[in-house]
């Protein structure tokens, strides 16, 4: 059992939060494989880097994060304070999320198992 009261254990595991400034997208309707393409891409940049990489990058996976990414901004700056211009993307990653089981009826009474996997998005901001 924990020393102290309950307050002061609260108290002290709210003193170890990360105060970064993040976002975060549950249940997004793409794998992780496909979401890491476009992850690696922005890792590290600057966000208005990242924001054009995203407006020009293809594939689905990058319409869902700029808006995740857009979200983070709107965080540092509304609740952290930050600026725009001092931000890069500390942090991202997709960690996977429950996946929806299909069937697809195949020839001579066969079925065939159809997996739509979805994921967990982060994007975690800092400042330079």
């Amino acid at each position: 059992m924990a020393k102290g009261h309950r307050s002061q254990i609260k108290r002290e595991r709210n003193a170890n939060k990360d105060t970064r400034p993040s976002a975060k997208l549950s249940y997004a309707r793409v794998s992780v494989q496909k979401a890491c393409f476009v992850l690696d891409a922005i890792r590290g940049k600057d966000v208005t880097t990242a924001l054009a990489i995203l407006e020009y990058n293809p594939r689905y996976a990058s319409s869902l994060l700029k808006k995740l990414l857009e979200s983070a901004i709107a965080n540092a700056e509304n609740n952290n304070g930050m600026k725009v211009e001092n931000l890069y993307i500390a942090e991202c990653y997709a960690n996977k999320g429950p996946t929806m089981k299909r069937v697809k009826p195949r020839a001579q009474g066969r079925a065939y198992r159809i997996e739509k996997r979805m994921s967990h998005l982060t994007v975690v901001l800092n400042e330079r």
